[in-house]
């Protein structure tokens, strides 16, 4: 049983529940793939061994008593260092927050802690959590577990590469323009962002978070299987009042018709020929379980929430991240900024009221999108994942590295779901899907993603390779 490291979560929590192995077992093995791999990746960033096996001993200790348990008791999971971990510090990828040591959970790991996860470590970030690449002067680089040439995803990369190499079960990421999509699909792994308000969120240790990250930023679990990803949002969605914006939505909604518009090239995007064949063989796929796939070229504005999700998330405040990024010095927070200035310059004192009034107009438009097609097939990027740091590589690489991700930034303006399905390899290079639906109905996105998945995906857990 040395190689627990490689059940899933779903296997992994009922074994342990049967008591047919220990929690203490699958942590200890957890342990021995982390060591044995994570000093060719860099993905967690810090861990306290003795921590890991002492809650894995409170789980066996529970379970002996004949105690109900969470879900996902025993399971190893890792937590993103941009969120609250008591004990732990909430860096961000910043060596200025090094010392913000949290002195209480986030809801959300609050939430795995009581659904009975394990922690096992914590996760890189790019500086900021701004960049679809995970380098920062303070943990480093980390690098894809599939092949080191590129980028593991950002900013949840460490968890992307987590997983995908088999530290922990689960992972825990945000995505505000991409974060938990993006990693899993430059991974090879499952991934998925939940609706704004499905999963509370709040760090006491840092400053009240702008408008735009409170209403576009969003925790999600990465995976590698999908009913992993469910489990996930069972336990990661409890309610907590710290979060303002968090709705006691159901996580299973109204049965609607299985009805998915496929889009190809939303927005007149420029989607490479392998994202297209991985389009339509994921269409094949989920009409061969049954659901009706239509192919549309037409979707509601998403070039324009591109922009909108910018002047929220960049523009908003822009002279505080730009000094903030000065004095971190890190060459990929400073020209992630440096990229978006003309935007920032074009803002005034009423492009806050404005931006935030159109983006109404733009989530009823979605809204009345999802009655008449229940899920939406798109790429989740034009291209097939990066080489490390091409947005680094001047300003024709810059804008082809945004240009390309267009529907993970614009997504999130409207507070929607989104749903990366990994699904093959070009060469050893991942390539996968995404869905997406309306507010609250993940539980849409799952079974379209399990059809798909079905279908056949990547093997996974894997062994880091070599350039």
């Amino acid at each position: 049983m040395n190689e627990l490291w490689r059940l899933s979560a779903t296997e992994l929590a009922a074994l342990i529940r049967t008591r047919r192995v220990s929690a203490t077992e699958v942590a200890q093995a957890a342990l021995a793939r982390l060591e044995a791999v994570n000093p060719a990746l860099n993905a967690v960033v810090e861990h306290r061994p003795e921590q890991v096996l002492a809650q894995a001993a409170g789980v066996d200790a529970a379970l002996a008593r004949g105690e109900a348990l969470g879900p996902l008791a025993g399971v190893p999971v890792t937590t993103k260092v941009n969120v609250d971990q008591q004990g732990f510090a909430t860096t961000n990828g910043l060596r200025a927050q090094q010392d913000w040591v949290a002195q209480h959970n986030s809801p959300v790991v609050d939430n795995l802690v009581r659904g009975g996860a394990v922690l096992l470590g914590r996760t890189n970030t790019p500086a900021f959590s701004y960049r679809w690449f995970t380098s920062n002067l303070l943990h480093g680089r980390t690098l894809n577990p599939r092949d080191p040439r590129l980028t593991p995803g950002g900013s949840s990369g460490g968890a992307g590469a987590a997983v995908a190499a088999g530290i922990g079960a689960l992972a825990h990421g945000t995505d505000i323009a991409g974060s938990v999509r993006y990693p899993a699909y430059a991974c090879g792994v499952h991934g998925l962002r939940p609706s704004l308000g499905r999963i509370p969120a709040y760090n006491a240790s840092s400053p009240e978070r702008g408008i735009g990250p409170q209403l576009m930023a969003a925790s999600g679990p990465l995976a590698r299987s999908v009913a992993d990803l469910r489990l996930a949002l069972q336990v990661m969605s409890a309610a907590d009042a710290r979060d303002p914006w968090w709705v006691p939505a159901p996580l299973q909604g109204p049965e609607v018709p299985k009805r998915v518009a496929l889009c190809l090239r939303p927005d007149g995007l420029a989607t490479c020929p392998e994202g297209v064949a991985a389009l339509l063989d994921a269409a094949r796929r989920l009409r061969d379980a049954g659901w009706q796939v239509e192919e549309i070229d037409q979707l509601p504005p998403l070039r324009e929430a591109v922009e909108l999700q910018k002047r929220l998330w960049i523009g908003d405040g822009y002279a505080a991240q730009w000094a903030a990024a000065q004095r971190e010095g890190d060459p990929g927070a400073l020209a992630a900024l440096a990229g978006q200035r003309a935007l920032a310059e074009r803002l005034d004192a009423n492009s806050l009221p404005a931006t935030l009034t159109r983006r109404a107009t733009l989530v009823r438009e979605w809204q009345l999108f999802f009655e008449r097609y229940p899920v939406l097939l798109l790429p989740v990027s034009a291209e097939l994942p990066f080489e490390n740091d091409l947005d680094l590589q001047g300003e024709a690489a810059y804008a082809r590295v945004w240009e390309a991700q267009m529907t993970q930034i614009g997504l999130p303006l409207m507070g929607l779901p989104g749903l990366t399905v990994t699904t093959g390899l070009v060469g050893r290079t991942p390539v996968g899907v995404q869905l997406t639906a309306a507010r609250f109905r993940e539980d849409l996105c799952l079974a379209a993603g399990e059809a798909i998945e079905a279908g056949g995906v990547p093997a996974m857990p894997v062994d880091p390779v070599s350039a």
